[in-house]
């Protein structure tokens, strides 16, 4: 009886693992066949079909952006840039953004869910019984929940795939992730949104755009201070004594 009640225990523990083993399997073959379609190259090519599509069919062009760029960031592929500059490049700054950012957090989501899942469990009680430094960082992390994730969302250093992995392990809500991801990735989005608003020119005169325009002062500054003001939820908590909500 005993070997009856642990077989299913044994199954149910390998399919913890399925859905981070499936992103890991298709984030690699994509790296390897989708370079070329998610390139400069591609979407200048196809500048005028784009264009021409979504202003024939807009609702599904949206639909089409959404369930693509969700695609990416779930599945870890290469072109999230791309991706990003395209939804400005097709739908302007402002749509432009809210369709990059809700995609972005659709996919950063099911990644969320997938480590949860497979691994948040184990490293959770790992994590609570862990001691010294270790403990310490996820003490501080559980108090100050609201403020770390957006750090770790508004600070460029910190890795998206990274940012999304950190909170699953840590046993942070579904419900602060989501608002977290969405809000904290917006200021970055924007500022690549905006750019690739602007391609339809770029493109038109046959040039190649170039990306360093993103990492120059008067662009990167302001969003290391809005990094900033992630502390601002430590600061608050700090003088009013309140826990974190």
């Amino acid at each position: 009886m005993s070997n009856m009640t642990q077989i299913p225990e044994t199954k149910s523990g390998a399919a913890r693992y399925l859905p981070m083993i499936a992103i890991l399997i298709v984030a690699v073959i994509g790296a390897f066949t989708l370079r070329d379609y998610l390139s400069f190259d591609a979407l200048r090519d196809n500048r005028e079909a784009l264009v021409a599509f979504r202003d024939s069919n807009y609702l599904i062009a949206v639909i089409g952006f959404l369930a693509i760029y969700t695609a990416i960031v779930g599945f870890s592929l290469p072109g999230a840039t791309i991706a990003t500059l395209t939804g400005g490049f097709m739908f302007g700054t402002a749509f432009g953004t809210v369709f990059n950012v809700t995609g972005a957090t659709l996919g950063a989501t099911l990644i969320f869910l997938a480590a949860r899942y497979g691994f948040g469990e184990k490293l959770g009680a790992k994590l609570e019984q862990s001691k010294g430094p270790v403990k310490r960082i996820k003490d501080g992390i559980d108090e100050n929940q609201w403020s770390m994730l957006f750090i770790i969302r508004l600070v460029p250093a910190v890795p998206f795939f990274i940012a999304n992995l950190i909170p699953a392990f840590l046993e942070v809500p579904l419900h602060r992730y989501v608002i977290s991801t969405f809000f904290g990735i917006m200021p970055g989005t924007l500022v690549y949104t905006s750019v690739g608003a602007g391609l339809g020119e770029v493109f038109a005169r046959g040039e190649t755009p170039n990306l360093g325009i993103i990492f120059e002062p008067h662009i990167l500054l302001p969003i290391l201070g809005l990094s900033a003001l992630a502390l601002l939820p430590i600061i608050i908590k700090a003088v009013t004594g309140k826990k974190d909500i």
